[in-house]
């Protein structure tokens, strides 16, 4: 009997293979598109292929035209719906058989339900608390007015497009109120977000405004739909009563137990363990079915479940993070196909439905921006922001297309007046963007949460008391403002390295006291025995050392600003992350422990957080640069010391004709970049170049080679500097900064002024002829044309009168500086102090850069030994007013190396001639760190 029923099930199994494997195999003559109830998978695959490029290759094109992604998936499934393709012979019937639409619909409403859940994740309730009064009265206004206008404009419509045997006029009013007066929340953040309105006055408000409005919105939604599918009006009470049951037990005693579970599991730490995601997405299904069976709609019970989750230390960010992609990018495209499916543009086909379609358009904006901008206006903001808060109001988006659709399943709505509402809020999200930009432009906006420091009048006297000595030295002699642009943890090293250097000096004090003096004054009023309580001399105590009050570099005199920059990408978590940047700062590791570090080091380090495009991360630092009032800007860049290849070197390019080839195989160039791909991106030196071009105030460059790689250096607490001064504003800000860093006492400096002395070049001291120049030619042509032809040139030639002022500057400040006892300058000792700790030395040379080499290789070879650091070399990037021209004679030293011209360009726009000259001729200098500056183009 056993052998029998194995036969049987081993003949059935078989013709089932069979089956399969016929109606699958193109090989077989079958159309893999034909629909196949026993393998639907092959024509879901192709419809899931063409869904996706389709809506993906829409939305990359409308980003340039700053609309949100969902105009392009609406759109998208309109054009593959009948309106469009749905005209292509086959087309509709062939890709999109209504017998394989269930199977899109089941996953699309998994995606939908997964969708609602990271809606409600975004609500964070803590927002609208914190402008609880105003936006709840601007929610208000922009629901009740919007609702009003909608119940009146259903009366026409109903009569008119209504089968009135099939929906009652009171579910269709409730209905097309709940349309008219709903706000897009998910669309609103993204917008807000691309246009960087989210912390700005407008921002917060329509934030605060949109979360009260969402939830409202939603509710009103399952009042509806609990009337309609209810029998009467006993049972509709049933539905809403079970509804606010299960919803106070998901958000009273299962958020308690999930909020324990975080925290016994680590997860608010550490983000969300694989424990933890499987019992969130187990509470996100069972609350979808509980609010399925109950007739209301499974979308509630995903929108409910995400409200539960914490948003504690960046939590609900970690677990949006794991389901963003999965539903943004793959199930929620097939519901808006589906929508798109749905839609019949070709049935609005009469003046009269095209007139009632623009009365929807216009109930539905004027209802929005008369009720938010009137409020917000009656509120006392400006009219500016009045307009842009009821412009913002109005968005629609995916919102409506979700309740048109349950509109749809419901029978409240045919598939005509779908298609009118779609268009509705098609035409109303597209011009959002637009118009708030027009409205509310950059120059007139008002920061939300204003973090911008003020000047005191402590730091308008210390900055007046340096403006004499200032001119003498060539600019501001003392930096007491520095913004640092930390990206990463692996940036800390670097800055670190800095701040060390610039740590300001313990103040004058008292002796610390004597417990032994305490213990005798005691005994004395007390009438005692002085006994033996005298101190011995190794217990005696003496006072700190005394130090000049009038120096800037006591304790507070320098202020950092630490700003990391987060990409916007445009996934849900991302836009969490903008609207969560408070608690970012509190959790953010790299941010923190360079606060913490700071606060060790004496210096008020306040940490920033900015969420842009990565086109914006320039203008960024621009941004909080000016609106910070930061005097230098700190960009540090880590590069492996160890050598290796990176992705900016291509090792398999032939040599180009007239090169001299490289006797090594890694190249000093390879050496700079080394492995780390980050390091050397081309990416990330376009980013240093914009800010150089962009910033108008000072910018420093930290090229990195020890600290902050894996590379090990010799310990040691002395720091020794090297300074090239060619002469020039960057030159003369680098000057300064030298300066500065030798206050403090482990710090030493060797300066160079190398001035050019105009000698013919043609003969060798050996008295041969140029001849070895004369092959190199071509190659220094090339060298100097890929300099040229580089994008964000470096150096401006400068007219006659700006070169002879700056060679005057830099003759004032060098006799301001090196010739000490020499020069007036006003007594403070802690400025002799620094200068005695730096050597200056002037020559003239007709080739500058070759002889810094052997002056950095000297500085190196004879720093002090194993209790010094790593050589640090300060250069200007020579851009403004460079006394001295480095191309030709860089040109030639690249081209007699034989290194890549195009990469070497790279690299001389991004840090100038001086410091590539340093970095790609090899040797001991290829190793030190370097510190860059450019000085900012506002003087």
């Amino acid at each position: 009997m056993s052998a029998l029923t194995a036969r049987l099930a081993k003949s059935h199994f078989g013709r089932l293979l069979q089956l399969r494997s016929v109606s699958s195999s193109v090989l077989s003559g079958a159309n893999p598109v034909d629909y196949d109830s026993t393998n639907p998978i092959t024509l879901f695959l192709v419809q899931l292929f063409i869904i996706i490029i389709f809506t993906q290759g829409l939305g990359f094109l409308f980003r340039y035209i700053k609309q949100p992604k969902v105009i392009a998936e609406v759109i998208g499934g309109i054009i593959l719906g009948p309106t469009a393709m749905g005209h292509i012979p086959h087309f509709s019937t062939r890709i999109f058989p209504t017998q394989s639409l269930p199977y899109l619909n089941l996953v699309a409403s998994i995606g939908l339900i997964l969708f609602l859940f990271l809606v409600g994740l975004e609500v964070d309730l803590g927002v609208a608390k914190r402008n609880g009064r105003q936006s709840a009265l601007i929610s208000l206004a922009g629901m009740c007015l919007p609702f009003g206008l909608g119940a009146a404009v259903a009366v026409p419509v109903y009569h008119n497009f209504v089968d009135t045997a099939k929906s009652s006029f009171g579910h269709f009013l409730l209905f097309v109120g709940v349309a008219m007066s709903i706000t897009a929340f998910p669309v609103l953040c993204r917008i807000l977000t691309a246009t960087k309105l989210l912390d700005t006055k407008v921002g917060v408000m329509v934030l605060s405004a949109g979360v009260g409005n969402d939830v409202v919105g939603w509710v009103l939604l399952a009042l509806t739909l609990a009337l309609v599918n209810s029998g009467t009006g006993v049972t509709a009470v049933y539905v809403l009563l079970c509804a606010v049951g299960w919803a106070i037990v998901l958000l009273w005693p299962i958020r308690k137990a999930y909020a324990w579970l975080v925290r016994r599991t680590g997860s608010i730490e550490n983000g969300p363990t694989p424990a933890m995601m499987i019992i969130t997405l187990l509470i996100v299904f069972i609350s979808a079915f509980v609010t399925d069976i109950i007739g209301v709609h499974p979308i509630f019970g995903g929108f409910i479940a995400g409200l539960i989750i914490p948003h504690e230390n960046g939590y609900a960010i970690h677990v949006t993070e794991r389901l963003d992609d999965l539903v943004s990018l793959l199930l929620l495209p097939i519901y808006f196909v589906l929508s798109g499916l749905q839609t019949n543009l070709s049935l609005l086909d009469t003046g009269k439905i095209w007139g009632y379609v623009i009365l929807l358009c216009v109930v539905a904006f004027v209802g929005k921006f008369v009720g938010c901008a009137g409020t917000a206006k009656l509120l006392r903001y400006s009219n500016r922001e009045s307009a842009a808060i009821g412009m913002l109001m109005s968005c629609k988006g995916l919102v409506e297309l979700i309740v048109l659709n349950v509109g749809l399943s419901a029978g409240i709505i045919n598939q005509q007046l779908f298609s009118m509402f779609v268009v509705e809020a098609v035409v109303l999200t597209f011009v959002t963007t637009p118009a708030t930009l027009w409205i509310y432009p950059e120059h007139v906006r008002t920061r939300g949460s204003a973090d911008q420091p003020t000047v005191k009048a402590s730091d308008e006297g210390k900055t007046a008391s340096f403006s004499v000595v200032g001119r003498a030295a060539g600019g501001r002699e003392f930096t007491h403002h520095l913004l640092v642009v930390l990206q990463k943890v692996e940036h800390l090293a670097a800055v670190m390295y800095l701040t060390h250097m610039l740590e300001p000096i313990a103040p004058q004090a008292p002796p610390p006291w004597n417990a032994a003096n305490v213990a005798l004054d005691a005994k004395h009023s007390q009438g005692e025995s002085l006994g033996s309580s005298t101190s011995s001399p190794n217990q005696e105590v003496s006072a700190l050392p005394q130090t000049d009050q009038s120096s800037p570099f006591l304790s507070g005199s320098v202020t950092i600003d630490a700003l990391k920059i987060i990409e916007l990408t445009g996934r849900t978590f991302s836009v969490m992350q903008s609207a969560e940047k408070d608690q970012l700062l509190l959790t953010d590791d790299a941010l923190q422990l360079y606060r913490q570090f700071g606060r060790l080091k004496g210096i008020d380090v306040r940490p920033h957080i900015t969420i842009v495009g990565d086109e914006h991360f320039p203008a960024a630092v621009e941004d909080h640069a000016r609106d910070l009032s930061s005097e230098l800007v700190v960009i540090p860049w880590t590069i492996s010391s160890s050598g290796g290849m990176a992705t900016l070197i291509d090792p398999t390019s032939p040599e180009r004709e007239g090169m001299v080839p490289s006797s090594s195989t890694t190249t000093a160039l390879e050496a700079v970049f080394g492995f780390d791909a980050t390091a050397g991106s081309p990416m990330y030196t376009h980013f240093i170049r914009n800010v150089f071009t962009r910033s108008s105030v000072d910018v420093a460059l930290i090229v990195d080679r020890g600290f902050g790689s894996s590379a090990s250096f010799p310990l040691g607490s002395g720091q020794h500097i090297f300074l090239p001064f060619f002469g020039g504003a960057d030159d003369r800000l680098a000057l300064r900064l030298v300066v500065q860093l030798c206050c403090n006492p482990y710090v030493t400096a060797t300066v160079v002024r190398l001035e050019h002395d105009a000698v013919d070049e043609s003969t060798d001291e050996d008295g041969s002829t140029a001849e070895h120049e004369l092959t190199l030619s071509d190659s220094i042509k090339v060298h100097q044309n890929a300099l040229q032809t580089n994008q964000l040139t470096v150096g401006v030639k400068a007219s006659e009168q700006t070169r002879v002022a700056s060679e005057t500057a830099d003759n004032l400040a060098w006799s301001y500086y090196a010739t000490q006892g020499q020069t007036e300058r006003p007594p403070r000792a802690s400025l002799d102090t620094s200068l005695a700790r730096m050597s200056f030395w002037s020559t003239t040379s007709n080739r500058p850069l070759t002889d810094t080499l052997t002056y950095a290789e000297n500085a190196i070879t004879q720093q002090g030994g194993a209790q010094w650091r790593p050589l640090l070399v300060v250069t200007g990037r020579g851009r403004h007013g460079a006394s001295i021209n480095h191309s030709a004679e860089l040109s030639k030293m690249l081209a007699t190396r034989g290194l890549n011209p195009s990469v070497g360009a790279e690299l001389r726009k991004t840090v100038g001639d001086p410091a590539a000259a340093l970095m790609l001729n090899g040797g001991a200098p290829a190793t030190a760190s370097f510190l860059v500056l450019e000085a900012g183009q506002k003087r």
